[in-house]
């Protein structure tokens, strides 16, 4: 059983929802990431989502494309990532780390390098966010014979149709996008979000997280009474960005320890 799935089946044995931070790997400095994929986990997070930094991040608003804009000023590409995931590793070996990115860097090396590597490295879960289902069945394959698991986003405008082609593609959970628009949006409808999740359930028995615009307490607590999984990203973001040296690990703790506190009150 891979992490992802040992993870939520813990878990649900609990009675308890994941919480899964995202941050952008390299963002604010490559020094930083591996103590701060530490700091996550030993606040709370039961898994962690690590941004691929790319140019053009056409699913994320502005805090997460200033995130990629910074990591990439330091040079921070996809094989620097997965050696921030290879260092992580030697101290942990438990928490599962999914990738999300874009198409872009996994074309540029090929899907089979992309797939050998991420491997190599420990990685758990890729997200692309533009890999259309129905044109990346072999890079699917290329993942699912490494044993990492195919991460595939819904949105609230995929049809039931387009949802039972996605969630027969994906494996580890499937990731519901909360609203219409980009990474950091504040309007979270969560009686809408609720509906369109009990909709997913009922075409796959794989977990569903949500995510984009779970941005406080309240939300990611609403948001942990009705999905399997709460995504928080730009809100963990704006922590790193609005810190310094001095503050990054103590910031990003702090604000772990509020969002687990909620999630599991729900």
């Amino acid at each position: 059983m891979s992490r992802i799935k040992t993870v939520f089946a813990t878990l649900k044995q609990q009675g308890k929802t994941a919480l899964i931070p995202y941050i952008t790997a390299g963002d604010p400095h490559p020094k930083f990431t591996v103590s701060l994929m530490h700091t996550l986990v030993e606040h709370g997070a039961d898994m962690i989502e690590l941004g691929v930094p790319f140019s053009d991040p056409m699913a994320d608003g502005p805090v997460i494309q200033r995130a990629s804009e910074r990591a990439l000023s330091h040079k921070v590409g996809l094989t620097a990532v997965l050696e921030m995931v290879r260092t992580f590793r030697q101290t942990d070996q438990l928490t599962p780390i999914i990738l999300m990115g874009y198409a872009n860097p996994i074309e540029a090396v090929g899907p089979v390098v992309f797939a050998d590597n991420a491997k190599a490295a420990d990685v758990d879960g890729v997200i692309t966010v533009d890999y259309p289902p129905e044109e990346c069945g072999s890079f699917v394959n290329e993942l699912r014979a490494r044993d990492i698991d195919p991460v595939f986003l819904l949105s609230p405008t995929t049809d039931a149709k387009r949802v039972e082609l996605i969630v027969n593609q994906a494996s580890g959970f499937v990731y519901y996008v909360s609203l219409k628009g980009v990474t950091g949006a504040v309007n979270l409808d969560i009686v809408e979000v609720a509906g369109r999740v009990a909709s997913i359930r009922e075409q796959t028995n794989l977990p569903v997280g949500v995510g984009f615009g779970i941005r406080d307490a309240a939300t990611a607590k609403a948001t942990a009474a009705i999905a399997d999984a709460v995504v928080v990203g730009s809100r963990m973001v704006l922590a790193i960005e609005g810190s310094n040296e001095s503050n990054l690990l103590s910031n990003v703790a702090n604000l772990m320890t509020e969002l687990k506190t909620a999630v599991d009150a729900a």
